[in-house]
This record gives C-alpha cells, structure tokens and sequence, in this order.
C-alpha cells in the first residue's frame, strides 16, 4: 500500500470533486497529524452517502467474528464494528504509524477492549490471527501491487472468509480525481487474478461500489 492516506481523501472530497483535481500531489501525501484529520473522518455528514451501519449489516457478522478493517484511518468504521460485536475481535489496520497509535489511543478512551490498532507495511496487513471478514472503505485504489497483497491477505483468511471492497464509482460527483479511480469491472478482474470469486454486490450506496469476495 502506497503511503498515501484516504484522510486526505476524505477531507478533499468535503471540498468537492474540483478540489481534488486541482491538488494532483495530493496522493504523495504522507498522512500525520492524525488528530487534526479525525473531524473529517468522523463528520456525521459523511454518514449521509457513507451509510456505515448498512455497510457493516452487508458483512453478515456473526457475534464472535474476528474482522480487520484495513486502511481504517481514525477508525470511522473500526469503532462501529467493535460496538456491533462486542463478543468478536476488530483490527483496525494502516500503514501510518500515527493513525495506529491514534486507534490505539482512541480504543483506550472509549473503553471498546475489542478493538486493536495493527502496524501494517505497505505488502503486508500483519494481522495477529484468521479472521472471518475484511473490509477496505475508500482504499483500494491506493493499493500497489494489488494482485500480490491479496494473494498475501490469503494467509490471513479463515476458510469461509469474505473480503468487502468499497470505493468511489468512476462517475461519482466526490472522491478522487477520475485518472485515480477504478471501475468495478477492474476491481473484479484483479481479485479473480489474486484467487477470489465475487460472491455478492451491494446497491444501495449512492457515490460507490460494494463488492463482497471469497478466495478460492
């Protein structure tokens, strides 16, 4: 995973799609500051198009299930996970040492003990244990050498495992510049390469995709 941050992302889309395109560096941003970036992350107006609590209802999570949620940033969908199974496990995993020690952080002062913040590397989610479900909001695209992380995050997978992606459809009015995004199509075509099989698509997100792998 490239060392750029779907913060900026994020707060850059609160500016509008222009925004974006008009900061074309914006994706060799190498994210700190974590703190500063939290208000955009966790803006309840993101609620609105973002849709959390039917993007994890999507997941069909058992109450015990060990979930990593990658690229998690300050923990937006990391937290609502850990609330949502309180008898599971969520990794809240990234690549920015600052964003694991915030999730960390952020995990001690809302007392959720079921939620860790891993230190991924840029091939690698390291996560501590098999987990049952995965889920990339928004992070995809950054991804470098997406065939060979996800053969990776084949190690990581228990056997009836489901890999959620979620990102910006080529024709959404926010997100990142239109030379950044992927079509669904090719999201599909790359995990087949990695070894998955899409075992279901979700419809009801008005800016992105939502396709739901397993590995073969």
């Amino acid at each position: 995973m490239k060392r750029l941050q779907l913060a900026f992302l994020l707060a850059a889309a609160w500016l509008g799609a222009a925004a974006v395109a008009q900061t074309p560096h914006s994706h060799d941003h190498s994210f700190r500051g974590a703190e500063q970036w939290a208000r955009y992350f966790d803006d309840p107006a993101r609620d609105e198009w973002q849709k959390p609590h039917q993007v994890i209802r999507a997941l069909d999570l058992a109450p015990e299930a060990r979930i990593a949620d990658i690229g998690a940033g300050t923990g937006y969908f990391s937290v609502r996970l850990a609330h949502m199974t309180p008898k599971g496990r969520v990794y809240a995993v990234d690549v920015e040492p600052d964003m694991v020690k915030y999730l960390a952080d952020r995990a001690e002062r809302e007392k959720l003990a079921n939620l860790q913040a891993v230190q991924a590397s840029p091939g690698d989610p390291r996560l501590p244990e098999p987990v049952d479900r995965v889920l990339l909001v928004d992070v995809y695209h950054h991804i470098g050498e997406r065939t060979r992380y996800f053969e990776k995050l084949r190690e990581y997978l228990k056997p009836d495992a489901r890999v959620a992606i979620v990102d910006f459809r080529k024709d959404s009015p926010i997100g990142p510049p239109a030379s950044e995004r992927l079509s669904q199509e090719q999201v599909v075509a790359e995990m087949e390469q990695a070894g998955y099989s899409l075992a279901a698509t979700e419809d009801f997100l008005p800016n992105q995709y939502y396709l739901i792998f397993m590995a073969r």
